[in-house]
């Protein structure tokens, strides 16, 4: 530091120099110089060795001390060795897994099974579910000794390796997850002498807590919050002195954490708010008048960043004591008006709560001391708790239960408060001084930590922390929203929070970087050239002809990819690689992902005027970089709308907010899409942990009732699985309350609830503005349709979305947005597509967003069913025809089929029907006004099934084939005239394909000793649901349709006539017509045997139809012909009915695939009346 004292300028007053020098020189004890100590090879700055020193993926901090495994057994070492004298080195270890501790020497070879100690020439412990340990090495004796939380364990291991060539690393190995913070002295030890700056801090605190009495010429003791800058010139002076000697000390680092730190954490012990403790704030004063600058920054960057490390590594104890101490410290600081945030959001760890993996270091077992789990669950697993069945015992435990997870609710709601303070001093706009504001540095910062985790997706090492995310995300919701309603009050124009929405100008105007996000109408480049004569008209934005080019050129590669592959690169194309990468300073560090370029370097111009019938007027516009940018060019000037640059027409002239809000807003939406949801999800996994060893106590406990008491031995296993299945809940029951209270609380489902209307209200301005929607980013509709599951599936049964504000007026919005959305022109991803078609499927599925769907307006309403009714060639067949089959009335043919499913455990979280009568009425209309819309789709749907039974062999263990059906039955009973009508043209050919695909299908499946028979009777893993009841049934549904609720006659005509009807394929249905081939054990198949989901009346309709059928074969044979020469001599199945001229070639009209004669190239004529009379066809 010998270069900060020559920087420094010579004070004098009076003896006072001298005399600190006396004072600060007793008792202190010189420090080393680390660089010339013997016995090491080395830096002097001991780090890990992230270049070369390493086995496995590891995840080092930006200071090289901390490391964070990332493989199944990664090793690494540190940068220096020591070959003779005593050594010692502390690990803070911060999980609980797998890890060993201890040294190794150059020629130590790790792998992914083996590390240190391991292998020859290494030493460890293992330093499971510790916190502190101890690495001490003594080259003199030969020994190895390890200490644990400052209590030596004895001599590990002596008699080790020495001599010329060896020299030992401190070395470590850990498991996948598992984290450590090394201490090789740049951060005190336990017992550091650091007796100088303890004491200069105490001068500093006495002289604050002086006064000089004038007239009496003494000294006396007074409070500091009375303290003023301005006071008495001598006891500024005197502070000026002290500060020369310790403004150099406060630039290293293990000081400034076990001195200045600790010293600060002693003035707040006394409790209180941070503004009843003036002294931090005076303290920050004198640091910036009599420090240097330089001196500053650093010494507040590493107090900063020994907060955080306290705050992360920090034990959880029940009142969460050590986050709170830590969190208010931080909050004093940043109150400080001269502070600049420096690298304080390089991590969001001050806004995690970490979960504790172990319930008793976090004192849940105190906090929580009863537990409690559901004890009924309906048929799908689900807890069906009904309080007037529920035991009084049960009562009382819940009830306790509930009581102890709201006393842990309350504790860590404190420490939420202060996370949210920290956030608001960071988005405070008014603290600018000589400098910017705070928010405008946390806005940049922040938009450069999405950048770096959406660039690289595909390299998780270098990503935030999923966890760290969540609390995130919570924390600046409630903070930018709490600015939101301020900003309201004070200017009453602007839009409520609740109102919240991102106006679309941000997706085209360029001022926002989204740095290679897909957008829903493709590349952004591509939209630019096709869209710029929309964005002159609708926006008043016009881009220089010379920078369009230009961007052209510079994106020609992308041009050059297909859609698909853009489509399935949303986020950069990062690779991961193996090794040890340093942690990304999230929010400070350069940006990695490519610029957006849109607008960044044009001659962009603005219409101010809108006058359209004369030329623009251009307005230069000057645009920066993200870290470049000012305030000015966010909130805009006078004639500068800033961030909202060229407001659409369709969009109302009306400010929202602070301009700078609606930026974080949009980057709270993309920091969901990034990995909130995901982290919702996965943090589910307790709740189902809880469930299945619920289920598992509660079977146990029934077979113990049923135990026979001779049965010993196995009453024995029995209640020991009893209680490892208690002992487990138990844990887990208060892990979850943790939980719920830190991500699933009815406070995080309002959050989520709230960014969910955000992203509606965003994409329904967005779509008013026509193809200028093209611009939107992909992840909006990503985030709509994520955070409605999220809602609906992740967060707990006691917080339902029915209590929700505005939650049925949000579904039906959401249902709009799906139901416009899913065929929309103006979206070309086929991942969108894909994403939205399966939401709308889903939405479906459940009867409250059915009715939402059913709310939609009309126009809205037909339009989909008409685009589910498009052809199948333009999208995916299967999500259209799920959705159709959930919209199908309820038929004793769906109820069965949905219930034999559920009997059969095939698909145990189907939703029961919820038919919709409404769209039905659509789809019929549809079907029966517009004929060539009714007959392409019936042509679709015949096709699929012709090749799906053709390809049985591959589609065997699919379902495709049965849902196909059900859409084909559900449109015969709707609309049966579209077969039956013979007026309309396509409607005898439609019937006839009917006839031949019901007899293939019925020929299939009921055929013995097949193929499908085969299947069904071995039974095989994955195939469980292939059966005859789900095919039969929808074939039976729709002949008696056809043959007995219409006119019948026709169409038993047509089936009869169709070469490969056979009568016993449909005597099958009801098991008539079986023959006895087979032995008498074999089971057939009969409609009967299902008399739980099939009524009496049901099945005696089917039987009607089968004697209907039978009489009617009967009839038909009769009228046969018998000679050869009457039938056609194609197909040998009908009679002639059709005569070539001149060619005089016969054939049955039946074979009308083509109106030319099959031997010559001649018109058909049809004969009527056995060919004594003939018309031109």
């Amino acid at each position: 530091m010998s270069n900060f004292l020559i920087l420094r300028k010579t004070l004098t007053f009076q003896d006072l120099p001298t005399h600190l020098e006396c004072l600060l020189s007793e008792g202190e004890i010189p420090d080393d110089n680390q660089g010339s100590a013997d016995g090491r090879l080395g830096p002097s700055t001991v780090v890990l060795d992230h270049t070369s020193g390493f086995e496995g993926l590891l995840f080092v901090d930006d200071d090289l001390l901390g490391v964070i495994g990332h493989s199944n057994f990664s090793s690494i070492r540190a940068t220096t060795c020591v070959f003779k004298g005593k050594w010692v080195y502390e690990v803070l270890i911060s999980s609980q897994g797998l890890m060993q501790i201890g040294w190794c020497t150059l020629n130590c070879r790790f792998n992914q099974e083996e590390g240190v100690g391991d292998t020859p020439d290494s030493y460890a412990y293992d330093g499971n579910r510790v916190s502190w340990t101890c690495c001490l090495i003594d080259l003199d004796e030969g020994t190895i000794t390890f200490c644990l939380n400052g209590q030596s364990l004895g001599t590990a291991f002596s008699n080790i390796k020495m001599g010329p060539g060896i020299a030992f690393f401190p070395a470590i190995s850990l498991s996948f997850k598992e984290s450590v913070a090394f201490n090789f002295g740049s951060r005190p030890l336990r017992y550091p002498p650091l007796i100088s700056s303890n004491k200069l801090l105490g001068y500093i605190k006495n002289v604050l807590c002086t006064a000089i009495d004038s007239q009496e010429e003494k000294l006396i003791e007074k409070s500091s919050s009375f303290w003023q800058l301005q006071g008495e010139p001598t006891v500024l002076v005197t502070l000026v002195h002290i500060f020369n000697h310790f403004a150099p000390l406060m630039c290293k680092v293990y000081l400034v954490e076990d001195v200045l730190m600790n010293f600060l954490l002693g003035i707040l012990e006394g409790g209180g708010s941070v503004d009843e403790h003036p002294l931090i704030q005076q303290l920050l004063d004198l640091f910036w008048l009599l420090m240097e600058d330089y001196e500053v920054s650093e010494c507040l960057k590493q107090l900063m960043m020994s907060l955080l490390r306290a705050y992360r590594f920090s034990p959880i104890i029940p009142d969460l004591g050590f986050q709170i101490h830590y969190l208010r410290l931080t909050t004093a600081i940043l109150h400080h008006e001269n502070y600049v945030t420096f690298d304080v959001l390089r991590s969001v760890v001050f806004f995690y709560i970490k979960t504790p993996l172990r319930v008793k270091e976090a004192g849940l077992e105190e906090l929580i001391p009863t537990t409690w789990w559901p004890t009924q669950f309906d048929k799908e697993g689900k807890d069906e708790r009904n309080t007037r069945e529920e035991s009084a015992d049960e009562r009382l435990r819940r009830r306790a239960y509930e009581r102890g997870c709201q006393r842990l609710k309350k504790r860590i709601e404190v420490v939420e408060e202060l996370q949210i303070q920290i956030l608001r001093l960071m988005l405070n706009s008014k603290d600018k001084g000589t400098g910017e504001a705070s928010r405008y540095i946390f806005l940049n910062k922040f938009r450069k930590f999405l950048q770096e985790n959406a660039s690289n997706r595909a390299n998780p090492t270098v990503l935030c922390p999923p966890e760290y995310m969540v609390c995130f995300l919570h924390r600046l919701i409630t903070a930018v929203r709490s600015y939101w309603d301020e900003g309201k009050k004070k200017i009453p124009d602007y839009v409520n929070s609740e109102e919240a929405y991102v106006p679309p100008q941000l997706f085209y105007n360029g001022k926002v970087d989204y740095f290679d996000l897909q957008r829903l109408g493709g590349l952004l480049s591509h939209l630019k050239k096709t869209l710029k004569d929309d964005l002159a008209f609708k926006a008043n934005i016009i881009i220089d002809p010379a920078e369009l080019q230009a961007t052209s050129m510079d994106d020609l590669d992308e041009d050059e990819e297909s859609g698909a592959a853009q489509a399935l690169r949303p986020f950069g194309s990062a690779t991961a690689t193996g090794g040890a990468l340093t942690r990304p300073s999230w929010l400070s560090s350069p940006t990695l992902g490519r610029a957006n370029r849109f607008l960044s370097t044009a001659a962009v111009s603005l219409m101010t005027p809108r006058r359209p019938l004369t030329p623009p007027e251009k307005v230069k516009v000057r645009m920066l970089a993200v870290e470049q940018r000012t305030e000015q060019d966010i909130e805009g000037s006078p004639g500068n709308d800033g961030l909202l640059l060229g407001r659409p027409l369709e969009e109302p002239d009306q400010p929202i907010t602070e301009k700078s809000l609606l930026e974080i807003l949009d980057g709270i939406v993309l920091m969901y899409n990034l990995s909130v949801h995901q982290q919702l999800g996965k943090m589910v996994v307790v709740s189902d942990d809880v469930h299945e060893y619920a289920v598992a106590l509660k079977d146990t406990e029934e077979k113990i009732a049923r135990c026979p008491s001779r049965r010993v031995d196995i009453l024995e296993e029995l209640q020991k699985s009893q209680k490892v299945f208690a002992e487990k809940l138990n844990h887990l029951s208060r892990r979850l309350a943790w939980i719920n209270a830190t991500i699933y609380s009815k406070e995080k489902m309002f959050d989520i609830y709230w960014l969910l209307r955000v992203c509606i209200r965003t994409i329904e301005h967005a779509d008013n503005t026509g193809s200028l929607f093209a611009f939107t980013p992909e992840f909006y509709l990503s985030v709509a349709m994520n955070s409605y599951s999220a809602l609906k599936n992740y967060f707990s049964s006691a917080n339902s979305m029915e209590d929700l504000p505005g939650y049925e007026d949000t579904l039906t919005q959401l249902a709009a947005i799906l139901a416009k959305h899913f065929a929309d022109p103006r979206i070309v991803g086929t991942d969108m597509k894909d994403s939205l078609m399966q939401a709308l499927a889903s939405y479906v599925c459940y009867p409250q967003s059915l009715r939402a769907v059913e709310r939609i307006s009309e126009d809205q309403r037909v339009a989909m069913m008409k685009n589910l009714l498009a052809p199948y060639e333009q999208r995916p067949w299967a999500q259209t025809n799920w959705i159709l089959v959930r919209l199908w009335r309820v038929s004793y043919i769906y109820i069965s089929y949905v219930l034999h499913l559920s009997n059969a455990l095939i698909e145990s979280d189907l939703q029961s029907p919820c038919p919709s009568h409404l769209l039905q009425r659509h789809m019929a209309e549809l079907l029966r006004q517009d004929k060539e819309m009714g007959a392409s789709f019936l042509n679709s749907v015949l096709n699929q099934l012709n090749w799906a039974f053709s390809e049985f062999i591959g589609m065997i263990q699919e379902v495709k084939n049965k849902i196909l059906l059900r859409v084909l039955e559900m449109t015969v009973t709707l609309v049966s005239e579209i077969f039956l009508d013979w007026s309309r043209p396509s409607a005898e050919l439609l019937l006839r394909r009917l006839a031949q695909l019901l007899n293939q299908v019925l020929n299939r499946v009921t055929a013995e000793r097949n193929l499908f028979d085969r299947v069904v009777n071995l039974r095989l893993p994955g195939l469980e649901s292939v059966d005859h009841y789900p095919i039969l049934v929808a074939v039976t549904g729709i002949l008696v349709c056809i043959l007995m609720d219409s006119e019948r006659r026709g169409a038993a005509a047509v089936l009869l006539s169709d070469p490969c009807f056979q009568l016993h394929s449909i005597q099958h249905l009801l098991g008539a017509g079986e023959s006895d081939v087979a032995g008498a054990d074999r089971k057939h198949f009969s409609l009967h045997a299902y008399k739980d989901y099939i009524s009496a009346e049901e099945a005696q309709k089917v039987g009607q139809m089968l004697d209907f059928l039978t009489d009617e074969s009967k009839q038909a044979a009769a009228s046969t012909p018998t000679s050869e020469e009457d039938l056609c001599p194609i197909c040998y199945a009908h009679s002639i009915s059709a005569i070539f001229k001149p060619c005089s070639h016969k054939s049955c009209k039946e074979r009308d695939l083509s109106k030319d004669c099959h031997f010559f190239k001649v018109k058909r004529v049809f004969a009527q009346n056995k060919l004594k009379t003939s018309e031109t066809c």
